[in-house]
């Protein structure tokens, strides 16, 4: 789920750091399929730009795909809820979404968030279109596309619509059965933030605890390497030293470097370790190192210093990302996020995902609760100040009236004493459970926490290194999703 640049009209490498930051927000990554596939092809829904608005007739066209292969007469239909990135077809070939359509007979569709991927609602992104993107849309967005799937594929009305969604889109899933129940019978919320929250410093709790599950060395070795960070960067030698070892973009210079600057160079230092510790162990479509690999590196003294351990570990990332080098200048990426048209092609949501998270979640990940480990450089004023820059003045103001606003009007981590038919999934390892459901009094509403499993872990194909723990998780869900539609009631 943070922040990255979106590739615009004319293609362009965006910002490197803002890349690495958006890659811990956005949810899912491609999943790794057992075969190859005819994907579905893309097809488009009308829809209304503002639902809040009756008066409003302006429509645009959302993305969608469809899958029937497993569909049988009078069975449930599935929903994969899109979130901040482009919709993928993959995921209506293979995952958890499919292994349960096989079992129940389901018609599946994935639905694209607006404003991500190919579904385009306004002419461009500017902060006047930007109010049409809020949570609020995208479930009446959902609500709309359920009334009229079943009349555009012959299927009877009465079909029991179960919805699946990863990270932010397993926040949607939770709240389209809240809000939504007429329409939505059960949901499998994986990895989603309930609790809207400004300075999120248990992310980096987290990661330091994560990390930890390799040995303590590893924590030693960060912040020993850490420490000859702050010193190196005291002096001119060092600063060079630094930029040669981690293959800076631009050097320090005292004159022009900007204390914004070094703010989101410590950024950037952290998210090489947000960035294992989040998708540790997935079963993406992607060679990915884990925690064990970056570790094994940080604890051999053979490689020399700590902070010559830690660069080899950031450039081993830098490689796996084809990036050249290490791009930390505020300025560069906050002139590329103010670009506000759309792209050429499929890019990360980088700009959108921002503005929802300045205007309704925050979700800032925060150094100031592990200041010895990853520096006290990016408490949640830089992000304040990061949503002023890009946006306009008063968007310095608007994260604190957003969060009370999301928590309000969803409930936040009250959400299972007062919901049914939904089955809330984390991982142990993800950073993100820290604002998520792991525990439930509720048996209408379960809890399943994953020990030694990452973000959405369940949600992907399985494969032969599955933990036991979850394998037998995905057993649950499927059983859960077996008594739901059993339930001639919706609530």
């Amino acid at each position: 789920m943070r922040f990255a640049v979106l590739l615009l009209v004319v293609c362009f490498i965006y910002d490197a750091a803002a890349r690495r930051r958006f890659s811990r927000h956005h949810g899912l990554g491609s999943p790794k399929l057992s075969k190859v596939h005819d994907l579905p092809k893309d097809q488009w829904f009308e829809q209304h730009l503002d639902h809040s608005n009756p008066t409003d007739g302006r429509m645009w066209k959302q993305r969608y795909f469809m899958n029937g292969e497993y569909y049988k007469e009078g069975g449930p239909i599935f929903l994969l809820i899109g979130g901040e990135g482009p919709a993928e077809a993959k995921w209506l070939v293979e995952g958890e979404m499919i292994d349960n359509a096989k079992k129940y007979g389901a018609m599946c569709f994935q639905l694209e968030h607006r404003y991500y991927g190919k579904s385009h609602p306004t002419q461009d992104m500017s902060v006047k279109n930007l109010v049409y993107l809020s949570s609020e849309q995208a479930l009446a967005d959902l609500a709309y596309f359920i009334e009229a799937m079943p009349k555009m594929y012959n299927m009877t009305q009465d079909s029991k619509w179960i919805v699946f969604g990863g990270s932010y889109p397993g926040s949607l899933a939770a709240w389209m059965r809240y809000k939504y129940p007429h329409l939505v019978h059960g949901a499998v919320s994986a990895s989603g933030p309930l609790l809207a929250q400004a300075d999120f410093q248990q992310y980096f709790i987290v990661v330091e605890e994560s990390l930890r599950t390799h040995s303590q060395g590893c924590i030693d070795a960060i912040g020993a390497a850490m420490k000859q960070v702050h010193i190196m960067l005291r002096h001119r030698i060092g600063q060079q030293s630094l930029a040669k070892l981690f293959k800076f973009c631009d050097p320090i210079d005292s004159g022009k470097t900007t204390t914004k600057d070094i703010a989101n160079l410590y950024e950037s230092l952290a998210d090489t370790f947000a960035d294992v510790v989040q998708y540790n162990k997935d079963n993406r479509n992607s060679s990915v190192y884990t925690i064990d690999d970056i570790c094994n590196v940080l604890v051999d003294e053979k490689r020399g210093v700590p902070v010559n351990r830690f660069a080899e570990v950031s450039n081993m990332l830098l490689k796996k990302n084809k990036e050249e080098c290490l791009d930390y200048k505020y300025s560069k990426m906050i002139d590329e996020m103010r670009n506000v048209t759309w792209p050429v092609n499929e890019a990360p949501g980088g700009r959108q995902w921002t503005y929802q998270t300045c205007t309704e979640f925050g979700f800032f990940q925060t150094s100031t609760a592990r200041p010895n480990l990853f520096s006290e450089t990016f408490p949640v004023d830089f992000y304040l100040t990061m949503c002023q820059d890009i946006f306009g003045p008063r968007f310095l103001h608007t994260v604190e009236i957003g969060v009370e606003r999301t928590n309000t009007i969803y409930g936040a981590l009250d959400l299972p004493n007062v919901i049914s038919n939904v089955v809330f999934v984390h991982g142990s390892i993800d950073p993100w459970h820290a604002l998520g459901v792991t525990k439930s009094n509720n048996p209408e509403a379960p809890a399943i926490f994953i020990n030694g499993t990452a973000h959405c872990a369940n949600m992907y194909p399985p494969s032969k290194k599955d933990l036991p723990q979850l394998t037998q998780a995905r057993k649950q869900i499927s059983n859960y999703i077996g008594q739901w539609l059993e339930k001639k009631v919706y609530w």
